[in-house]
């Protein structure tokens, strides 16, 4: 794994940024045709993508007692993530073996699942353990028919999902660690947007926007165009100052702490998102749908400060109402206006400079995995 700047080090750029009105810069423009982001044979390669790589599919913290579950689609598969009686998180396709009913939805705790449609039982380990009327269905043994599991594995606060195959450990040995059990999972968002899931997550990886689309909402609190940018493996780190960073100017190098002046934003290749802000940290999934719909799912958590304390739930949803003000849903907006040009040949590829490092980062990484 790349090493990450660690906090002095990120203090000292920062200033380095303002007093010289600089920013990190990449060194390569990226044109990535308009194709990619409404080709239905892309869409396909992308969702095929999606299910043979280990993703981000929730925080640990969701699953936090044994019972505990979250049943989503991931790459429009149904998926149910669930934490055992032995304490080991497991995924299995969310689907009865009699007649493939979801088994759960949402989430929630529960000592076993039964299916509603005709009450077939599976335990926390996706074992079949019973079927009512089981003379009926003579050569059909539970041993056998327990759910599909696929693989899953935890790693820095985070439950990663593969559909396909085992997770390689080396692919998130570039994954940093995030949450740890004392932080609390706290509130839950979903949006279903007519945009292409790229247009939207390119949105988190990038400050060049941050005076012009976010000029009443983040742009008072935050610099423009003033971002450390850092990669590691195919994912990225996009760091984003307050202006009131300027406070620390006046404090020994050794007593100064970031908590509450910068947001941090971490691209987990592909789909996922990791934004540790002033008060609260938000997972958010871009879920692709169709080449113009996304499905956008943020968990949100409560934050640890640098003293080790944890934040106060009630303080957490203060600063997550303040950053959907702050400019969420005009990201959303732009990445959905977007989408309604690019069928209008207009352009026929949409362009990347230097400013926007991490996203030639990301397409250079979609594009070589994509050929793999």
């Amino acid at each position: 794994m790349s090493k990450l700047l660690n906090e002095q080090q990120i203090i000292d750029r920062i200033f380095s940024h303002i007093d010289n009105k600089t920013t990190d810069l990449g060194d390569t423009v990226w044109k990535e045709p308009v194709a990619s982001y409404l080709s239905r044979e892309r869409f396909d390669a992308e969702i095929e993508l999606l299910r043979r790589m280990p993703v981000a599919f929730c925080p640990s913290v969701m699953l936090s007692e044994k019972g505990s579950y979250v049943a989503r689609k991931a790459a429009g598969t149904p998926l149910l993530v669930v934490r055992g009686e032995d304490g080991k998180i497991r995924a299995f396709i969310n689907g009865c073996r009699h007649r493939g009913m979801p088994v759960a939805k949402d989430s929630g705790c529960a000592r076993s699942f039964v299916c509603p449609y005709h009450a077939w039982t599976y335990g926390l380990d996706g074992q079949l353990r019973h079927i009512p009327g089981r003379e009926g269905f003579p050569g059909v043994e539970l041993q056998d028919n327990g759910l599909m599991e696929v693989s899953a594995l935890e790693k820095g606060g985070l439950v990663y999902v593969n559909q396909s195959g085992p997770i390689d450990d080396t692919f998130l040995n570039n994954a940093p660690d995030f949450f740890s059990g004392e932080q609390q999972f706290f509130d839950q968002s979903e949006y279903d947007d007519e945009s292409n899931w790229k247009l939207i997550a390119e949105t988190t990886m990038e400050g060049y926007h941050i005076k012009s689309l976010h000029k009443q909402s983040f742009y008072p609190y935050g610099l423009d165009n003033t971002n450390i940018v850092e990669t590691f493996g195919a994912n990225s780190r996009v760091i984003f100052p307050f202006k009131r960073m300027e406070k620390l100017r006046a404090i020994e190098p050794a007593q100064r702490s970031l908590d509450g002046m910068i947001t941090s934003v971490y691209q987990l290749f592909p789909n996922v998102a990791v934004s540790i802000l002033s008060k609260h940290s938000t997972v958010t999934i871009f879920e692709p749908l169709s080449p113009s719909q996304t499905q956008i799912l943020i968990y949100r958590v409560t934050n640890k400060t640098s003293d080790g304390s944890t934040v106060d739930v009630d303080e957490a949803m203060r600063d997550a109402v303040f950053v959907k003000a702050a400019g969420f849903d005009e990201d959303r907006e732009a990445a959905c206006s977007i989408q309604e040009t690019l069928g209008a040949g207009a352009n026929q590829h949409l362009t990347f400079g230097y400013f926007e490092k991490a996203i030639v980062h990301f397409h250079r990484n979609l594009a070589k995995h994509l050929s793999a």
